[in-house]
């Protein structure tokens, strides 16, 4: 079973002091847990880009998961 590791997750536009600690075993689950628990600004699309960092390593990767579908992607 994968380490769970501490991530800081944001909604992308926002700044990173209105983010959340997750923990989670990778950047797509912390996204995924994120939305749950805080239900960010849905766009015009029915999805929400999230910005999410690695608390140890400083690692970030932005995300937009579709609501319809729970399909996240890398954000363009």
């Amino acid at each position: 079973m994968p380490d769970t590791q501490t991530y800081r997750v944001h909604a992308r536009g926002e700044e990173a002091s209105h983010g959340h600690a997750v923990d989670a075993v990778s950047f797509e689950d912390a996204a995924v847990a994120f939305v749950e628990l805080w239900h960010p600004p849905v766009d015009a699309d029915n999805e929400v880009s999230l910005i999410v960092r690695e608390t140890e390593s400083g690692v970030e990767h932005c995300f937009r998961i579709d609501l319809g579908s729970g399909e996240a992607a890398p954000c363009q």
